[in-house]
């Protein structure tokens, strides 16, 4: 089945699917908001053709996601820095993760897990929360 694409949706949802939802993208997304700056790093971290990295790149940047700057050594290359709208991303790359964790490892089984960068502890749980502070289930939300 093929994509149906639209930025004038107004779902919400379906529009950050169409930016981010890549398979690729989100990857890239970690590696850039690890540090990754280089296009030779996201090729080689990831294992990625380089027209995919390429093309993810390109639309990150279009996007606002990612912006291209001179490299911090001073040669011609460009670097992938992540913006403010990147850095927003990581609530959602650790609850993907923390979903990762509880439901596609079995028991025991070792997994990569977000870290606080201070303690080197795992992160609380990501969770639902109303506009008072109060703790939500799931039944208690409504996508409008």
């Amino acid at each position: 089945m093929k994509k149906k694409k639209s930025l004038t949706t107004r779902c919400a949802m379906a529009r950050t699917l169409n930016v981010i939802g890549e398979w690729w993208s989100l990857l890239i997304i970690r590696e850039a908001l690890a540090g990754v700056t280089r296009f030779s790093d996201f090729q080689r971290n990831l294992g990625a053709a380089k027209n995919i990295v390429s093309l993810r790149l390109k639309t990150l940047v279009e996007q606002g996601i990612l912006e291209m700057v001179p490299a911090a050594n001073g040669s011609a290359y460009q670097e992938y820095r992540p913006t403010d709208k990147c850095r927003a991303l990581m609530p959602v790359l650790v609850a993907l993760a923390q979903w990762g964790r509880d439901h596609l490892f079995e028991a025991g089984e070792s997994c990569v897990v977000p870290l606080d960068a201070r303690d080197k502890l795992p992160l609380d749980r990501i969770e639902l929360r109303s506009s008072r502070g109060d703790p939500l289930k799931v039944e208690e939300v409504l996508i409008r």
